[in-house]
C-alpha cells in the first residue's frame, strides 16, 4: 500500500502563488504515474494534471495549461505542482493520487492510492 500525504496549500489573493507538495512511502515501487486532481464545493473531482512515473510525460488540464507545472523527484518519492496566476476558480481541495497500472491520467478510478488533500482559497 502506498500513503501520500500533500502540504502547501493556503490562501493568497488572485494572480498569486503556491506550490504543493506530495511525499509518496509504502511500496511505491514502479508504479505508472502520479496525478493531481481538485474537488471544489458541491463539485465532482476533477483532474489537474499528471506526470508519468520517470516524470518524462506531463500533461494538464485546459483551465490550468500554462499556470500550473508538475513535477516529480523520483530519489525523494516526492511529486510538486507549481499554482502561478492563480484565480478564485483554483479554489478547491486538491489531492495528490498514485497510479500504479497503466490507465487513463484524468480518470479517478484509476488511480490506486489518495492523499488526504490540501485547501487552496483563492480570493479576488
Amino acid at each position: 500500500q502506498v500513503q501520500l500525504v500533500e502540504s502547501g496549500g493556503g490562501s493568497v489573493q488572485a494572480g498569486g502563488s503556491l506550490r504543493l507538495s506530495c511525499s509518496a512511502s509504502g511500496r511505491t515501487g514502479n508504479g505508472y504515474g502520479m496525478g493531481w486532481f481538485r474537488q471544489a464545493p458541491g463539485k465532482e473531482r476533477e483532474w489537474v494534471a499528471a506526470i508519468s512515473w520517470a516524470g518524462t510525460s506531463t500533461g494538464y488540464a485546459d483551465s490550468v495549461k500554462g499556470r500550473f507545472t508538475i513535477s516529480r523527484d523520483s530519489a525523494k518519492d516526492a511529486m510538486y505542482l507549481q499554482m502561478n496566476s492563480l484565480k478564485p476558480e483554483d479554489t478547491a481541495v486538491y489531492y495528490c493520487a498514485w497510479q500504479k497500472y497503466y490507465g487513463s491520467w484524468t480518470k479517478v478510478h484509476d488511480y490506486a492510492s489518495w492523499g488526504q488533500g490540501t485547501q487552496v482559497t483563492v480570493s479576488s
